[in-house]
């Protein structure tokens, strides 16, 4: 897990189905000006059609994007994605509802 959403070098994408059973896991590049690519980190992930994030943190530019479109974004309990994961499935995850103003958000 990234300590800057907006830097992290991809993201991972899990699927769970309605039983809570993750059914896929993958990964997408951040492809965003970041990392000399175009567009926003939120971008990326929008395209997705997510229900919800998993970060330490974000800025309030890509907080509010994600909230305008509806994406719960949850604040990630550990550096390990399988404890995430298991944290969001038990509804452990707090919501994040302020954006960081500094470069490392953790």
């Amino acid at each position: 897990m990234s300590e800057h959403f907006g830097r992290a070098p991809y993201f991972t994408v899990i699927e769970i189905d309605e039983e809570g059973e993750v059914t896929r896991v993958s990964s997408i590049p951040n492809t965003s000006e970041h990392f000399g690519g175009a567009g926003r980190p939120p971008n990326g992930i929008l395209r997705l059609k997510p229900d919800a994030l998993i970060t330490y943190g974000m800025g309030p530019m890509a907080l509010e994007i994600f909230q305008r479109e509806r994406v719960a974004v949850l604040r990630a309990n550990s550096s390990h994605v399988r404890e995430v994961v298991e944290a969001y499935r038990e509804d452990r995850l707090q919501e994040l509802t302020e954006g960081c103003h500094q470069a490392r958000h953790r």
